[in-house]
């Protein structure tokens, strides 16, 4: 029986030396578990900290990369476009400008040729210029109202004072002295209209024909035309000193007041029924020209008298406004 129970006792023993044993291997596990949790954790911080500050330098690289570009292209882009403004200033004929309200009102009151005048509302208004720019608007200049922005756009930056002119490089004349001298001169006078041709080389170009083939006067629009400027009298080549150029606020108008003074309104047009070798009438003749794009407008068609065409027997549909002047001009003088 003691032996029995020794050997229980010594049993039971060894039963609590394994099992504190294996408490204690499990709780060192735990420990180092633990502990190496906690410095993976801490590496990981570490490392995160180092991968964010990477990602961060590289980001900073990048934006800094892609800044400098940016930078150099406005830098460019700068300098392009002051080296094309003063490109533009340079190309640009200002030898018939004057700017700077002193200036253009001695210009206004020595009654110089114009061709167009750009003013600000405060100019337009004041006491000193409204007197002489409705005037000079009666007798066919055009002058246009403008911002202050919108001059400097023009001028290029010029210290314009409100007031800019553009001088003509001839004399216009009323439609009235334009009938008047027509008249005395020839018994069936022929005249030019001009409906909306703004280029200035073939307004040059049409001012030549007619002078070679005796027309007696050119009437201009005030809008949706060249002026007689310095690249018309060029391209005249000195037909614009010996032929009188009229030009009136409203072309519609002006046909009628030709048509009461007897004469007999044509134009020229692709869609005209009567061909130009077929017209035969000896009377003083008014000849509207239009431009190459869109011809004459409909509201002139309808004071028109004629509508003539001239046959083209090519592939080619239309012709040059200056072209198809002088074709009608030797036609007309012909008959």
């Amino acid at each position: 029986m003691n032996n029995f129970s020794r050997k229980n006792h010594s049993e039971k023993n060894r039963k609590r030396r394994k099992k504190n044993e294996d408490s204690d291997f499990y709780s060192k596990d735990n420990i180092s578990s633990r502990e190496n949790n906690r410095f993976s954790m801490k590496s990981s911080k570490k490392h995160g900290i180092k991968n964010f500050n990477e990602s961060d330098k590289v980001r900073t690289n990048l934006s800094s990369n892609r800044r400098k570009p940016l930078n150099k292209s406005k830098n460019e882009i700068s300098t392009k476009s002051h080296y094309l403004n003063k490109e533009l200033v340079n190309n640009k004929n200002f030898d018939d400008w004057i700017w700077g309200k002193h200036s253009v009102y001695e210009a206004l009151i020595s009654e110089r040729a114009i061709n167009r005048i750009w003013c600000t509302s405060e100019i337009f208004s004041s006491e000193k210029f409204y007197t002489l720019l409705k005037d000079l608007k009666l007798k066919g200049v055009l002058i246009e109202e403008v911002s202050w922005n919108r001059l400097s756009q023009l001028t290029f930056g010029a210290s314009h004072q409100g007031a800019a002119l553009q001088l003509a490089s001839s004399k216009t004349i009323s439609l009235e002295e334009l009938i008047k001298f027509s008249k005395t001169n020839s018994t069936n006078p022929i005249i030019l209209a001009l409906d909306g041709i703004t280029d200035p080389h073939n307004v040059g170009a049409i001012i030549r024909s007619a002078e070679a083939f005796n027309s007696k006067g050119i009437v201009i629009p005030q809008r949706r035309s060249a002026g007689l400027t310095g690249t018309v009298a060029k391209v005249a080549a000195g037909a614009l000193e010996h032929l009188p150029v009229s030009r009136v606020v409203n072309l519609n108008r002006a046909l009628a007041e030709l048509k009461k003074n007897g004469f007999l309104i044509v134009g020229l047009s692709g869609n005209g029924k009567l061909s130009i070798s077929n017209f035969h009438e000896k009377t003083p003749l008014v000849v509207v020209i239009g431009s190459e794009d869109k011809g004459i407008s409909l509201l002139t068609q309808k004071k028109c008298d004629f509508l003539l065409k001239i046959p083209l027997k090519g592939k080619t549909s239309s012709l040059n406004a200056s072209v198809a002047a002088a074709i009608s001009l030797f036609h007309l003088t012909g008959n």
